[in-house]
């Protein structure tokens, strides 16, 4: 079966064609970041106005010899949750095409997408893949720069939210860091390269990096993180929050305030090393909430898999993480490639083979707030 998958819940145009779930025949996608970034941040109406332009050069692109229009079983589009006015390009993009060509519409949540990003292979790579896919039960680590969610899977279009961000999510805290240090945007990887940079200078000396787990005050299970450093922690260290409760709910805005407190402590004499020391340790504090409430769901719900999705799943040391600490309760864990992080029609044509939810073209509308 093949979709055209659309997505502009954001501000990316991302157009695709998948196979069956799972096979890349083409994925384009075209952002507009660059021009977001003086303003440290997306601005809805410029998304919007860069959706329109390119939003059909992209289908132009993606419909070539290898996929046509005649093949193509049903047009798939993201409806929400998103900025309206980039979601009603790409709905009324969608319902236009279905029409015309005489095709199904599938509509598809938007963070249902970033679920099943997972399944995703490109199809260059579809004979040699030797991997497995997801399996059921699984714990869904959604981490973006407007939702922070962790969702439980039983089967393919079945899911129980399990909780999610009470004020920023993980990625926006990103952003907001990013902007206190000066750095630019999209703020996640600009913190991570810092980071990164700070702790190969400042090799980790504790004994998580030595392979001793470490027991966090207050927790029930432990879990490994090298996050510790040469430098003093006590100068940078920032709250964890939430993650000694034994709920799945996630909260930044008082970690973001923290690091934004103490960079403005230093007024203009802060250092380039102090900047990367307080990206590192934001950094680390993020993760450990992240990996310690996906770990506790895992566990709490017995498992076999646990995926993540969204912006801030490309980051390495998340990644990493969440592996090292799957195999001690040895549950696989997955995340796509780097590229299908990010907002990308793929991960909505694989979504919409999985939940097939076909909808009446003409009664398909936007939902901003749309959620699991």
């Amino acid at each position: 079966m093949l979709i055209l998958g659309i997505e502009t819940t954001c501000d990316e145009t991302g157009i695709a064609i998948v196979k069956d779930g799972t096979t890349i025949i083409k994925n384009v996608v075209v952002s507009s970041a660059e021009l977001h970034k003086k303003f440290g941040g997306i601005v809805p109406e410029i998304a919007a106005r860069e959706q329109i332009l390119s939003i059909i050069p992209a289908i132009y692109e993606t419909i070539s010899d290898d996929a046509q229009i005649s093949n193509i079983d049903a047009v798939a589009v993201a409806n929400g949750p998103g900025l309206i006015g980039s979601l009603l390009i790409g709905v009324e993009t969608a319902k236009t095409l279905a029409l015309i060509w005489q095709k199904k519409v599938i509509a598809v949540n938007h963070l249902v997408g970033h679920v099943y990003a997972n399944w995703l292979v490109p199809e260059s790579k579809v004979k040699s893949q030797k991997s497995k896919s997801p399996q059921f039960p699984l714990v869904a680590l959604i981490a973006s720069g407007a939702h922070t969610d962790l969702v439980l899977m039983t089967k393919h279009n079945q899911f129980q939210w399990l909780g999610g961000s009470l004020d920023d999510a993980a990625g926006e805290s990103f952003d907001k860091v990013a902007r206190a240090l000066g750095l630019g945007y999209p703020g996640g990887p600009e913190i991570e390269k810092i980071a990164s940079d700070f702790q190969i200078r400042n090799p980790t000396r504790s004994a998580i990096a030595q392979g001793r787990p470490e027991q966090r005050r207050g927790a029930k299970h432990e879990i490994r993180l090298s996050t510790r450093n040469s430098l003093k922690a006590s100068n940078f260290q920032f709250p964890r929050p939430l993650m000694y409760q034994e709920n799945f709910d996630f909260s930044f805005s008082g970690l973001k305030t923290a690091v934004v407190n103490k960079v403005k402590s230093f007024g203009c004499n802060i250092t380039d090393k102090e900047k990367a020391a307080i990206a590192f340790e934001f950094q680390n504090a993020v993760i450990e909430v992240l990996v310690t409430k996906t770990i506790r769901a895992a566990k709490k719900f017995k498992v076999k898999s646990i995926v993540i999705g969204g912006g801030v799943a490309a980051n390495s040391s998340l990644r990493s993480q969440l592996i090292v600490n799957g195999s001690r309760i040895k549950v696989l864990v997955f995340f796509p490639k780097k590229g299908l992080s990010i907002d990308n029609g793929a991960m909505i044509a694989a979504a919409a083979f999985f939940t097939k939810n076909y909808v009446d073209p003409l009664k398909l509308f936007a939902n901003p707030s749309l959620h699991f």
